[in-house]
């Protein structure tokens, strides 16, 4: 029972990216009926990320202020009726509207989920949890395409439909077993804090600023990884869709596996700081194999080596900010998920501007993008042996405190 609110986090952010990643074979279909083009296309992905990079922060500090539970399901019930409005659009301008009222509403949840698991975990437990949350988010994007497209067969609205009525069960899992995190006195001191404004420059000024800046290059490393992976194959390796539907689905559920169950033992074992710093320099290598690989063979390990490399560097900085933040946990929380909002925003656009020059620069500059989070990496100082080590005792005594 301890780790039920977790797990109801876990099933809420696999709803609301199952209903991203449910778009994602479909929406071409979608735009091609309504007249629109690439432009259009190119505009519905970016305006997403542009709305969650604004919104992330202001739903995390609300959650600061009327606690994590309603944030959460005004995050859930906006994710529903964006499905519900893509299932009944009929006209281009309904789907820019529907995209862009799901990166305002539900960009409520992660943030909040964070900083949920923020209130609710002891330090040494924080980066397996934040694992969690990035394996519910990889899990989401793994299913979600593939059930878009095999549910497209029976009509392009149905994937949409069958998203909202899963978001709509997990507002009742909310509402009716996630307990509050953020106790009264917590809130009265959230909204004694100073405005938003000195908050956002204080955060930036303080050593947690590095951080984000990292969450930034992270996420558009990433999405340069992914945003022209499809492309890439078909123009190099003359993959089918198939292909590179397995690709992307084995990276998912690597990627959903290893922050699942690695992430925790290994931020017990070495630190945040140590696995963001390995993590960095083996993404950076797992970008130059896909330059060598020859074959659908060499791809795909080179993928998988590219993906296991890369999936603990996002919940290990989420769990440093977490606990380096002198500030609200649900403010700070949605800072870097708008930090993260951003890199997925120019992850892409990059990817593709180079990609027209040469088809391997985007993996090239990938690789020197994670070698500078690498170098920048070294300015954040690490936890000692002993603060891990009082660390780990404190959550065994925990432990034992809490067993019969």
């Amino acid at each position: 029972m301890r780790n039920r609110p977790v797990w109801i986090l876990f099933f809420t952010l696999v709803v609301v990216m199952l209903g991203f990643g449910i778009v994602i074979p479909i929406l071409p279909f979608y735009v091609t009926q309504f007249g629109g083009g690439g432009s259009a296309m190119g505009g519905l992905m970016a305006i997403y990320g542009v709305m969650q990079f604004v919104f992330a922060p202001i739903w995390g500090s609300l959650s600061d202020r009327i606690g994590r539970k309603p944030i959460l399901m005004v995050g859930v019930l906006g994710n529903a009726i964006a499905q519900v409005l893509y299932g009944f659009s009929t006209q281009l301008w309904m789907l820019f509207a529907a995209r862009a009222l799901a990166g305002i509403l539900s960009s409520a949840t992660l943030p909040t989920a964070m900083a949920y698991i923020g209130d609710s975990t002891e330090e040494s437990e924080r980066g397996g949890k934040m694992g969690m949350v990035g394996a519910a988010m990889g899990l989401g994007m793994v299913v979600g395409p593939g059930l878009g497209g095999w549910m497209a067969h029976l009509s392009l609205s149905a994937p949409f439909f069958l998203a909202a009525g899963l978001s709509f069960l997990a507002l009742i899992m909310v509402f009716l077993l996630l307990p509050e995190s953020h106790t009264p006195s917590q809130v009265q001191t959230a909204q004694a804090k100073p405005s938003r404004m000195r908050l956002l420059l204080k955060a930036l000024k303080s050593p947690i600023g590095m951080l984000f800046f990292l969450s930034f290059l992270i996420s558009f490393g990433l999405t340069n990884f992914e945003g022209i992976f499809g492309l890439y194959a078909q123009l190099r390796y003359d993959f089918t869709p198939a292909q590179v539907g397995s690709v992307l689905t084995f990276i998912g559920l690597i990627s959903a596996i290893v922050q699942g169950a690695l992430t925790g033992p290994a931020t017990r074992r070495w630190g945040e700081v140590t696995i963001v710093r390995v993590a960095l320099l083996s993404s950076a290598l797992g970008f130059g194999l896909m330059l060598l690989a020859q074959n659908f063979l060499q791809v795909f390990l080179a993928s998988g080596y590219f993906v296991l490399s890369n999936a603990m560097l996002n919940p290990s900085v989420a769990a440093l900010v977490s606990k380096r933040t002198s500030e609200e946990q649900g403010f700070t929380m949605g800072l870097n998920n708008s930090f993260l909002s951003l890199g997925r925003i120019a992850g892409p656009l990059w990817a593709g501007l180079v990609f027209d020059m040469r088809i391997f620069l985007p993996y090239l500059t990938g690789a020197v993008i994670m070698v500078i989070g690498f170098l920048f990496s070294l300015s954040i100082p690490s936890e000692s042996p002993r603060q891990l080590s009082l660390s780990n005792t404190s959550s065994t005594e925990n432990m034992r405190r809490e067993l019969p």
